[in-house]
């Protein structure tokens, strides 16, 4: 047995994946688009009522909470991504899939009839725990309901999901709050919950329901929510140093949370994490560094119209393209088959995303002219491509770092908590180094760009790492 063998992930060739006809064929369309549509709604739901608000805030009163509407759904976000391997366990694919549906049609409609702001946050809580199911579930069920030559094109179907809803989310609220029916978004996303929830029994796999009584990691539970709600009100926090220090506690809890689950027989993330020559623990903070760099595009309208001059309108396209280069890239890049050819992947992903980051500072201008505004989308874009050529790859290796099937789905599930932590994590430090710029958006654009280039490049020492250790795929799991 080699060392990657004994760290829950062998060494292998890699399949060649299959085809997305095979995917999005009669076999597998319900199983791959059913979950993904999951992932969609809560994806465009973070940015939805953010474009909502203004409007739902003139109707209903409770601006002093406005900030809240983020944190809330975030928190709520992650903390139910940590609990759908449990919920897999005690209720299998179809069970955890209604409860997610339903729980998410729920808070929709709490949303939709709220009278005032503290009715509309509980309605986005339960959006959020929704939300959170939705996304772990999309990945569970990739591995469950797949077979393995399809994993990279279902985890990329997944991932770009978190791409599309970035794009849609402020554009579908922007055009509800325009003619003034924020209430109708809401209801619109209730009706979309329900269709999905009638179309699960018919269209995935029941699971297995052997692990009814895992328990639940609730003190890995508690801190991980704490470390959400600390970076989460960093983010609107006034002042560089205050949110600096929440970010900094943020950051101690996290330091906590591992410690406690290296001892712990009650984990979030599979056993195999922890193990002395691990893949998995480098594969997640590479799909952390790469989710951590799409919080940048909560800034770039904001810098697109102090900076280039763009309406809101055009600006928030623009804080789109970088999701848009994710999603269109890794639906082309899951073809890539070949151990070398995906290692490369891997470690490119987070250089490009990195360079994208670096070139983009160096073009901003203030007063920018036309030209150069124009240049800014291509470099985006890259950036973007950056995530969508390694993203599926990681998630593939992830779900192949063990062959137990409950650790397996433990590890699927994951990737959801570890990108929604990451993104918030990212949103809050840009919110810091915009702070950061003082009174000079010039200087605050590229303390963002410049930082975040220098953070997501820690990316590529930590895919070498794992593909050291032996982030391949297993030969009994093709």
């Amino acid at each position: 047995m080699t060392a990657s063998d004994s760290a829950g992930v062998t060494t292998g060739d890699h399949p060649a994946p299959g085809s997305w006809r095979e995917l999005l064929g009669p076999e597998h369309a319900g199983a791959a688009i059913v979950p993904a549509v999951g992932v969609l709604v809560g994806a465009i739901n973070i940015y939805l009522a953010s474009s909502l608000l203004p409007t739902a805030v003139a109707d209903i009163g409770g601006a002093g909470f406005y900030a809240w509407n983020m944190t809330i759904y975030l928190v709520a976000m992650v903390i139910a991504t940590m609990l759908v391997s449990r919920l897999l366990a005690r209720w299998g694919d179809v069970g955890a899939y209604l409860l997610g549906f339903g729980v998410f049609l729920l808070g929709s409609l709490t949303c939709a009839v709220s009278p005032e702001m503290p009715v509309l946050l509980a309605g986005r809580g339960a959006q959020g725990l929704g939300a959170g199911l939705l996304s772990g579930l999309g990945f569970a069920a990739v591995r469950s309901a797949l077979p393995p030559r399809l994993w990279a094109r279902g985890n990329a179907l997944m991932s770009a999901m978190y791409g599309v809803g970035n794009f849609v989310g402020p554009a579908l609220g922007g055009l509800f709050a325009q003619f003034g029916g924020w209430r109708l978004a809401f209801v619109t996303m209730a009706v979309i919950a329900g269709v999905c929830g009638l179309l699960v029994p018919r269209v995935l796999p029941r699971g297995d329901r052997g692990g009814a009584g895992a328990p639940v990691p609730v003190l890995s539970l508690l801190l991980v929510t704490a470390a959400t709600a600390a970076v989460s009100v960093a983010g609107v926090l006034p002042g560089a140093a205050a949110m600096a220090a929440g970010i900094a506690v943020a950051l101690l809890l996290m330091l906590a949370f591992v410690a406690h689950e290296r001892r712990s027989e009650r984990r979030v993330f599979p056993a195999a994490t922890y193990r002395p020559g691990s893949a998995l623990k480098w594969l997640y903070l590479t799909l952390a560094l790469l989710a951590f760099g799409v919080a940048v595009e909560s800034f770039l309208p904001l810098f697109g119209q102090r900076l280039g001059g763009l309406t809101p309108a055009v600006a928030g396209f623009l804080g789109a393209v970088v999701s848009l280069g994710w999603s269109a890239t890794q639906l082309v890049g899951s073809s890539a088959a070949g151990e070398r050819t995906i290692g490369r992947l891997r470690v490119a992903g987070p250089l490009l995303l990195a360079f994208g980051f670096l070139l983009q500072g160096l073009l901003q201008r203030q007063d920018a002219p036309g030209w150069l505004v124009l240049l800014w989308v291509p470099v985006l874009c890259a950036a973007g491509a950056g995530v969508g050529l390694a993203y599926p790859h990681l998630a593939v290796a992830v779900m192949a770092g063990t062959p137990d099937p409950e650790e397996g789905g433990r590890a699927a599930a994951a990737i959801a908590t570890v990108t929604s932590l990451s993104i918030a994590f990212g949103t809050a430090t840009a919110g810091a180094l915009v702070n950061l710029g003082g009174s000079s958006m010039l200087d605050a654009a590229r303390y963002v760009l410049f930082g975040f280039a220098i953070i997501c490049s820690i990316g590529a020492l930590t895919a070498r790492a794992a593909g050291r250790t032996g982030g391949r795929l297993s030969p009994e799991l093709r």
